[in-house]
């Protein structure tokens, strides 16, 4: 697995877009050292309380894939979703503003 970890210094630049891409990229560079030219894609958002959307770099990591020649089969939703929550973070009243 390719982590944005060592191509980002910055803390906040691991989820970006760009992060997403050199990594996209790492990913078919091994995939084509392997001879994989086709993939299915598997996505996941953090789930459970917290986010259930993708990050900013999903999209960006899916079209770096896409446009390195890596045929994409079926794309598929995994993030973890709840059948009855843990509590939230937030207390009883929420997150008051």
């Amino acid at each position: 697995g390719t982590n944005a970890e060592y191509m980002e210094k910055a803390d906040r630049d691991e989820s970006s877009p760009y992060a997403a891409m050199l990594a996209a990229q790492d990913v078919t560079m091994c995939c084509k050292e392997f001879g994989i030219t086709a993939i299915h894609i598997k996505l996941r958002a953090t789930g459970g309380t917290k986010t259930k959307s993708p990050g900013p770099g999903a999209q960006s990591a899916l079209r770096a894939l896409a446009r390195a020649g890596m045929k994409i089969g079926r794309i598929e939703d995994v993030t973890p979703i709840p059948t009855d929550t843990t509590r939230r973070k937030a207390g009883r009243r929420g997150r008051r503003l």
